[in-house]
């Protein structure tokens, strides 16, 4: 209770503040609607909203996993060889550059409209670089002693990165999915804002929006803020069935 009591105290007095600012200073709905409007139109638009969200989560998933794959098989490959980390770490910053509203477009524009790896692929660009970082730093901070150990008893380096790299490595690269599994979802929702299947959450904003709906585009803002919390919560749990002598130590 300690640790959700807090945050949810501030989250209610926040709506409150928020519903008490527009209503009694007359805030026109286009500028800032009220929670009180935005939850009405999330009650009226749930099948729709919960239909997007499995759109963009599906693309968001897909995305998080190749990017996740990629950029832990980068990092294992730079930690073995020297030279590759030196020229990979510039070019995965490179690619952490790139801006989604640039990117998407170009993407859409190479494959047909109605599918949806454009946005997969910005996805994975997108949530490469924290998993790719993450995890080298944990690749390279190996134990010395069990360095040596591993030395000692002649280990291949296949069988040195199994038992002792990859498993030193994990907090690592739970912490480079934490950042990604939010990423994933803004760069899912954000490159449906250019193009392709007007089927996820950032399709149905921008409709919205064009239509003067802004409830309805809040609550289908609403819908994205729960799935990036389903994606992050989601990371956390299976952080904690995969190192569970970690949770006891923090206990």
């Amino acid at each position: 209770m300690r640790n959700v009591l807090p945050p949810v105290l501030v989250g209610v007095a926040a709506i409150v503040l928020w519903e008490l600012t527009v209503s009694l200073g007359r805030i026109a709905p286009f500028i800032l609607p009220a929670p009180s409007a935005i939850w009405d139109e999330l009650v009226a638009q749930r099948q729709n909203v919960w239909e997007a969200a499995l759109a963009s989560g599906e693309n968001a998933l897909i995305g998080l996993a190749a990017g996740a794959a990629l950029g832990i098989l980068a990092a294992m490959a730079a930690s073995r060889f020297r030279p590759l980390t030196e020229v990979s770490i510039p070019f995965a910053a490179v690619l952490n550059a790139l801006p989604i509203i640039a990117l998407a477009p170009i993407l859409n524009n190479m494959f047909e409209s109605t599918s949806s790896i454009p946005r997969r692929l910005v996805t994975a660009i997108i949530v490469f670089f924290p998993i790719f970082v993450n995890t080298l730093r944990g690749l390279r901070e190996v134990n010395p002693i069990h360095q040596e150990l591993m030395h000692t008893y002649a280990a291949s380096g296949w069988t040195f990165a199994r038992k002792v790299r990859l498993p030193g490595a994990l907090p690592y690269v739970f912490t480079g999915l934490r950042q990604a599994s939010s990423l994933a979802v803004i760069a899912a929702v954000v490159a449906e804002y250019f193009g392709g299947l007007q089927t996820g959450l950032g399709s149905r904003i921008t409709s919205a929006a064009a239509f003067t709906a802004y409830p309805r585009a809040w609550a289908f803002v609403v819908g994205a803020c729960l799935l990036g919390l389903v994606f992050y919560l989601t990371t956390l749990v299976l952080e904690r069935v995969a190192m569970p002598w970690r949770t006891r130590l923090i206990a």
